[in-house]
């Protein structure tokens, strides 16, 4: 259960605060206890055995300054996000945190932080704004991509009387090894193979090798000089010079099923015109949800358009750097450190997260102005509501919505949960109003000169958010010549 710390905030120009915190005295006691049966494990005292040393003798025998140094050290992280969900912030980037002195015997705990949050929003008009909607088609040669790669999935593999080509399959033998400065060959752990059967022009090997087979006939043997790439997952490979002994044993080609009735048998319908209609239907459903959620984002950003938000460089910095962080953690699990994908991308982080930058203000404004859309329309999603999200993923755990919910609420999690759904059902009420036109003319809207264009291009470029916004505008909304 989250601690009772308590919380003051307050703001800062550009979008900070700075947060008081204070942690009760029984919650840093219970730290400190918690971190000296720690130490018990190690620590040995006469008449105790190892791990059993009761913890007030601990504190007495290691010193009660050290045990609770060490106790504020591995908690602060946890109380930094109590606060801030004590003091109801939404944070962007890394917070700067400033520890006082520790409490004495019996006393609070005290520091502070400054930290980015989400900036406020000044609505405009949000309700019933005309929005590009794109009508959902599905083009011929989409329909028969995918009935080309229905065929290349039910291809036939058959013997080649030829050398191979770019698209065939070859069976071969290999044996590779290591060349060393010298020029001798040592063999390595997993460098050989019988009976491979690789397709050329996959791009599944290292480069070079699928290569080097074209042209290579059955019986025939062949040597390739390589070198494995400096980003190899195997580091006592990557960048290594290796020479690969290759004996082809057949060279085989892709019999593609001709775009017939039997094709369409063959996949569990009764003709080629029933599986493009089943295609066709398909890819339309796909196109339909596409066109709808890009909709939404356009109605949002619509609103966004009408809506004043002052987005300081420092916060789109912090939140350009948040999604650097995401990406990083979600490349790690397959393996790729933050090294090797800089070497891969060939840019710099600083270059990586200019690119960031563009994105990261776009959420920012965003967020901003649903989070103003929930506060003007008094969204507050009710329990009903809270379970019904979760059911999803209740079924996937084999859980009652209810005890997922009990779940998040031991984890002080209730809050991001009800901000969340909120956030949706003020992107539901925007894209509900929004008025559908065309896409084309939306488009040739934007490209239109208004006033109000700008008044808001000269607003952003002297630093003055609020002058568009208090400069007249037009009753009708887009100006035309002959008002």
């Amino acid at each position: 259960m989250p601690s009772a710390v308590t919380t003051t905030v307050t703001e800062l120009p550009e979008s900070r605060v700075r947060v008081q915190v204070q942690v009760p005295a029984a919650e840093v006691e219970r730290s400190m206890e918690h971190k000296a049966r720690e130490l018990a494990g190690s620590l040995k005292l006469p008449g105790f055995r190892r791990g059993k040393v009761p913890a007030p003798l601990v504190i007495q025998r290691v010193g009660r300054e050290a045990v609770l140094e060490d106790a504020v050290r591995e908690d602060l992280s946890a109380w930094y996000v109590d606060a801030l969900g004590a003091a109801g912030i939404v944070p962007v980037g890394d917070p700067e945190v400033a520890l006082g002195e520790l409490p004495a015997p019996g006393g609070a705990l005290e520091f502070s932080f400054e930290i980015g949050v989400l900036p406020k929003a000044e609505l405009g008009e949000y309700r019933g704004l005309e929005v590009g909607r794109a009508e959902p088609e599905v083009p011929a040669e989409q329909i028969q991509q995918e009935i080309d790669q229905l065929r290349d999935r039910l291809a036939r593999l058959e013997t080649a009387e030829r050398p191979a080509q770019h698209g065939d399959f070859v069976v071969l033998d290999y044996t590779g090894s290591l060349v060393g400065e010298d020029g001798t060959l040592e063999p390595f752990e997993g460098g050989e193979g019988r009976d491979q059967l690789i397709e050329l022009g996959s791009g599944n090997l290292i480069e070079g090798f699928e290569q080097a087979l074209v042209g290579a006939s059955a019986g025939e043997s062949r040597t390739l000089e390589l070198t494995f790439p400096a980003e190899y997952p195997r580091s006592e490979l990557a960048g290594r010079a290796a020479s690969f002994a290759v004996a082809v044993k057949e060279v085989k080609r892709k019999q593609l099923p001709e775009i017939d009735d039997d094709l369409a048998v063959d996949t569990g319908f009764d003709s080629i015109d029933e599986l493009r209609e089943d295609i066709r239907q398909r890819l339309l459903q796909a196109h339909e949800e596409r066109v709808e959620s890009e909709f939404r984002e356009a109605a949002l950003d619509a609103a966004v358009a009408h809506a004043t938000v002052d987005v300081p460089a420092a916060l789109i910095e912090g939140r350009a750097r948040e999604m650097w962080e995401r990406i990083l953690h979600t490349l790690s699990h397959r393996g790729i450190s933050r090294e090797a994908y800089l070497s891969i991308s060939e840019r710099s982080e600083a270059e990586s997260l200019a690119e960031l930058a563009p994105d990261a203000e776009r959420a920012l404004r965003r967020e901003a102005v649903l989070t103003a859309v929930v506060r003007a329309e008094g969204i507050d999603p009710d329990e009903h509501e809270l379970l019904e999200s979760l059911a999803p993923v209740a079924a996937r755990e084999e859980l009652s919505p209810d005890e997922v919910l009990t779940r998040l609420r031991a984890a002080g999690r209730e809050d991001e949960l009800r901000e969340d759904l909120a956030a949706r059902r003020a992107m539901e009420l925007i894209a509900q109003a929004a008025k559908p036109i065309p896409l084309a003319q939306a488009q040739a809207r934007e490209q239109l000169w208004t006033p109000d264009k700008e008044r808001a291009e000269r607003a952003r470029e002297e630093g003055a958010a609020g002058a568009a916004a208090d400069a007249p505008a037009p009753a009708g909304g887009l100006w035309t010549p002959d008002r």
